[in-house]
């Protein structure tokens, strides 16, 4: 199954109880459905869980049954209608509109002042038109209608209640949607569905941890890298220097340097100042060994061509 089909398993589950919530909550569906108009409402579905959810649903919000209801345990396509003139004109005029006249949807903020309602209307959004990705792949949550006016003001519903979503066109269809973890989370949360949201949250820390490790495995390799490469550049200098018979007319100092760094070609500095005794610092060693170099430049640069 799909992370979006688990997410409204987990809604699914929440008892249908006030009769305003359950209101809010199938109003979100119809709004966002395959058909709602003056002369139906159709509701396709290929959830059983949230087949079971319906009729309990819009019995609860408007005292009505659909005309037409899969049998139980139908396999496929589930689809629900109501095309009886009175149940809706019933329900047309109980979301505020004018049943008398042309249907032109929109949202009806009245009916969203409390924020329980507000919740189970994006409830319902989500369940009819929405859907989001395993946030495992990426993070994206949609919703999307046919009806361009209730797009739009779902985004402003959405951006004063704190979440701050983005629109596009699509086939016909007009999407509100998210990209960004704690909007999803956020939003999951709000509508019932915490399950769902501590899941994204989980693969954004798992997501996180990752990149952290790589990175620093990553940053680990480059300092490798210049620590061999630094080490290949002061041995080739002392042997330069050691075959042009120069090392025994150098300090003491520069001398043992140069015979610890031939003994231990595969230590960092960090571990090669302790095998001096007395122990050096890790600064004195770098300018001992640039020392080594800078000696074996100019003798490279004295040699004749």
């Amino acid at each position: 199954m799909s992370f979006s089909y688990d997410a409204k398993n987990e809604l699914c589950r929440l008892d249908v109880q006030r009769h305003c919530c359950a209101r809010a909550e199938a109003y979100g569906i119809l709004l966002y459905c395959n058909t709602f108009n003056s002369g139906e409402v159709r509701i396709v579905t290929e959830n059983p869980n949230f087949a079971e959810r319906l009729p309990r649903l819009f019995y609860r919000a408007f005292h009505i049954r659909f005309d037409r209801r899969p049998e139980p345990e139908t396999p496929g396509k589930l689809v629900f209608q109501i095309t009886d003139r009175r149940k809706l004109d019933g329900m047309i005029d109980a979301l505020g509109y004018a049943p008398a006249q042309n249907l032109v949807l929109h949202i009806n903020f009245g009916l969203l002042e409390e924020e329980c309602c507000r919740a189970s209307f994006l409830r319902g959004v989500f369940f009819a038109g929405g859907s989001v990705t395993d946030p495992l792949k990426r993070y994206h949550l949609e919703l999307a209608t046919s009806h361009l006016q209730v797009s739009r003001e779902l985004e402003a519903l959405l951006r004063d209640n704190g979440f701050p979503p983005k629109g596009l066109s699509r086939n016909g269809s007009y999407i509100t949607y998210f990209k960004q973890s704690d909007q999803i989370e956020d939003f999951l949360t709000l509508v019932g569905a915490p399950v769902a949201a501590m899941s994204v949250m989980s693969a954004k820390m798992e997501k996180d941890l990752r990149n952290s490790v790589n990175r620093r495995l990553n940053c680990d390799n480059a300092n490798l890298d210049k620590a061999v490469d630094a080490a290949l550049e002061q041995t080739e200098a002392i042997r330069q220097l050691m075959d042009a018979g120069l090392m025994e007319q150098l300090p003491d100092k520069l001398q043992e340097t140069a015979a610890i760094r031939l003994e231990n070609p595969e230590l960092s500095l960090s571990e090669l100042v302790d095998s001096f005794d007395p122990p050096v610092t890790k600064s004195c060693l770098n300018h001992r060994l640039r020392k080594l170099i800078n000696l074996a430049r100019e003798l490279k640069g004295k040699a004749p061509k």
